[in-house]
């Protein structure tokens, strides 16, 4: 079995005399990415789905024949198109086929709330919505509370006018003229919605700049050789992580990805990286975690020279990797974990560990074309390592929060940088570091979850004063909520009631593990809770209690 050291070693010889290395920077857009593979390499397999075999070619063709069957339909160049299924060749068609037309992708969590999704729906002005049967129970309601027009739907038959079956859609449009348009690099080509520190989602704008010049820069940075490595996608496709260093890194590179539709069973996609034998291996530290502690006496060497024989790296974002979860995982089946840092507003890459230079228990270093700067609260460059707010510039950093200008502008210093709000410093050797993240936020499996949302409607309920939400660190990089409440004066509160209000209005990941009713929340001299103290003291009390155990 190769070590880590000649893994890195063979990986750096292929990068250095890939034609493709460091090539131009005069970045292409997303629609002529795909031309240039399919011209070049349209006959190479692209996708695996369900036991299909799928070329770059034939993808293509689909999207082709969708963008013609949409455009009948009234989609036109800035109409922002919604998608709302799991992993599956639909996304990624559906996906192209809004970037042939000039149309905008609207990327909706499946597991958000009806709620949610109707907001995201209404405010982002979606002309139709890719659905499935399974969210149709949500999605169809929020579509007609956000007046959405038309779905199609990739496996139910239309229930009522102005549903449409996706493969219906596609032979109605195979072969058809339809006015593909040429998309500039400042053409937005999705738009993903981030929880906001209000509570309210907020739309993040992405071009084909920034997607394409995210893609170019990252994937040489991380190692992945053109035309000869294999990715699974078990990351959630309308996450920007999946899009990015997924979906569009595929096209970009000619590689196959092996689509799964949901990251469990495990049993399923482990059989499939050996049967496909995957060679890039992009995950959540969650994921790892389990990996790491499944791999034990004789399972432990089933799934190192069985299913992960053809790995050479793993690549971790959305979340911190715990160093002592990237030392298990890595001892014990031989592949390198090379660690990133990215925001939705980022495309989302900012800076990764790098096949020619990787410190783990740091994001690596910046990616080429991305400027990073550690500044205060004057918005001053810091010095080397001294800690301060991580701020981005570079052709990957959004153009902005869709119908918010005010926040939009805010959110940038005034020499032009995205200020990501997390805490960052760097070392000597120019490798980044996170400190902390955004004060409030919350990790759940790779997802955002922003406590505003969860405490305004606790704070609906009549009998509560106050409400504050935290999230509270896990073994394996994961995190659980715990909300802390207190009582108005003569009320009594019942925590399986706000349970229950909280289950009608939250998916599962956003609910509270826990709610504690205090008599006082700890408050600054301004009255201002304090949430670091109650993330403390809720830490301390976990860890007494698996003490006791």
């Amino acid at each position: 079995m190769p070590t880590i050291e000649t893994v890195d070693r063979n990986l750096k010889l292929k990068i250095q005399n890939s034609k493709l290395a460091g090539s131009g920077r005069l970045y292409m857009t997303l629609n002529q990415m795909l031309d240039q593979t399919v011209r070049q390499h349209g006959s190479k397999l692209g996708y695996i789905y369900r036991g299909q075999k799928i070329s770059f070619a034939e993808m293509s063709q689909k999207a082709d024949a969708l963008a013609a069957a949409l455009g009948q339909l009234g989609i036109r160049p800035g109409d922002r198109f919604a998608l709302c299924v799991r992993n599956s060749i639909e996304f990624v068609t559906t996906w192209f086929a809004c970037a042939r037309l000039g149309a905008i992708a609207v990327h909706i969590n499946f597991m958000t709330s009806q709620d949610e999704m109707a907001y995201i729906l209404k405010d982002s002005g979606a002309k139709g919505v890719l659905i499935q049967k399974e969210f149709g129970g949500k999605i169809r309601p929020a579509a007609a509370t956000a007046g959405a027009g038309f779905l199609v739907s990739i496996d139910e038959q239309p229930k009522n006018s102005g549903e449409y079956l996706f493969s219906d859609l596609e032979n109605r449009g195979r072969g058809q003229h339809y006015d593909r348009f040429e998309a500039q690099k400042n053409t937005t080509a999705a738009i993903l919605y981030t929880s906001g520190t209000t509570g309210k989602p907020k739309g993040a704008m992405l071009s084909h700049l920034n997607l394409a010049s995210n893609v170019q820069d990252a994937v040489f940075h991380l190692g992945f050789v053109p035309q000869k490595e294999v990715m699974l996608c078990i990351l959630p496709m309308f996450h920007i992580f999946a899009l990015t260093a997924i979906i569009l890194a595929s096209v970009y590179l000619a590689v196959p990805i092996v689509i799964v539709e949901s990251v469990t069973p495990p049993q399923h996609w482990l059989k499939l990286i050996a049967k496909w034998k995957v060679t890039v291996f992009p995950a959540i530290p969650p994921i790892y975690h389990a990996l790491a502690n499944k791999a034990k006496g004789i399972k432990g060497l089933v799934l190192k020279y069985l299913f992960f024989r053809t790995v050479k790296k793993g690549i971790s974002g959305a979340a911190p990797l715990p160093a002592e979860v990237l030392e298990r995982f890595e001892k014990k089946f031989g592949v390198p974990i090379y660690e990133g840092y990215g925001l939705t507003e980022t495309s989302p890459v900012i800076s990764a560990n790098a096949v020619v230079k990787r410190k783990p228990g740091t994001v690596g270093i910046v990616i080429p074309n991305v400027k990073v700067k550690i500044v205060n609260d004057q918005e001053e460059e810091l010095p080397t390592g001294e800690e301060g707010e991580i701020v981005v510039k570079g052709p990957n950093v959004m153009q902005g929060y869709f119908n918010l200008p005010q926040e939009s502008k805010e959110c940038f210093t005034q020499d032009g940088f995205f200020k990501t709000g997390d805490i960052g410093r760097f070392d000597a050797e120019g490798f980044l570091t996170i400190c902390d993240r955004k004060k409030d936020m919350i990790i759940i499996k790779g997802l955002k979850v922003f406590p505003a949302q969860i405490e305004q409607i606790i704070l609906n309920h009549p009998g509560v004063a106050e409400a504050a939400v935290v999230g509270i660190p896990v073994e394996g990089g994961d995190e659980i909520i715990k909300a802390f409440v207190t009582a108005k004066e003569g009320s009594v509160l019942n925590k399986t009631e706000l349970q229950e209000m909280l289950q009608a209005k939250l998916p599962p990941y956003k609910r509270p593990r826990e709610i504690e009713v205090r008599e006082a929340l700890p408050k600054n001299a301004l009255q201002k809770i304090l949430k670091r103290v109650l993330r403390r003291e809720a830490q301390e009390k976990m860890k007494n209690q698996r003490a006791e155990i």
